[in-house]
């Protein structure tokens, strides 16, 4: 089953590389903080790295001064995502998080079989507005679609 508006984001682990490996729990990502998490299908592939990703960068002080923390999933492994962050200069506060195995993807129910395409389970391309751990707005995409879940339109659409 989908997340929904009003759900509490499920407790998973995620992976990032900083200093090394680390393991972030979701609940404590979330909770009591205001955060917009967007996923994307895959770290440098053409609408994630040209036009997702660089969406969030570009407004990602706009985000800040609604004190809404900002981060990027992808079901990649995290050494992929920390090249990708680098690659696209992502500044500093705007966290790139692994969901390796899809174990969170499951969870929110936004997995999507990119087996065609020789890319197996991946996340479908979404934003959420999440609130101490609860989700306030969902912005889910169509497959191959890339319109409500942009930079722009979150902000245009974020509850007060």
């Amino acid at each position: 089953m989908t997340i929904q508006v009003g759900d509490r984001i499920p407790e998973v682990t995620l992976k990032r590389i900083r200093d090394g490996m680390e393991t972030i729990d979701t609940q404590a990502l979330f909770e009591g903080r205001r955060t917009v998490l967007f996923a994307v299908p895959g770290a440098f592939t053409p609408t994630c790295s040209a036009r997702h990703l660089p969406g969030f960068i570009d407004q990602f002080e706009q985000f800040r001064q609604r004190g809404i923390d900002v981060v990027c999933m992808a079901v990649n492994d995290p050494f992929v995502m920390k090249a990708w962050g680098e690659s696209q200069n992502v500044p500093d506060g705007l966290q790139l998080l692994s969901d390796g195995n899809a174990d969170f993807t499951r969870a929110l129910g936004l997995e999507l079989d990119a087996s065609a395409s020789g890319m197996g389970t991946r996340s479908r391309r979404f934003a959420l507005f999440i609130d101490d751990g609860v989700v306030q707005a969902s912005f889910i995409e169509e497959p191959g679609k890339f319109e409500v879940s942009s930079a722009e339109h979150v902000l245009a659409h974020l509850p007060d």
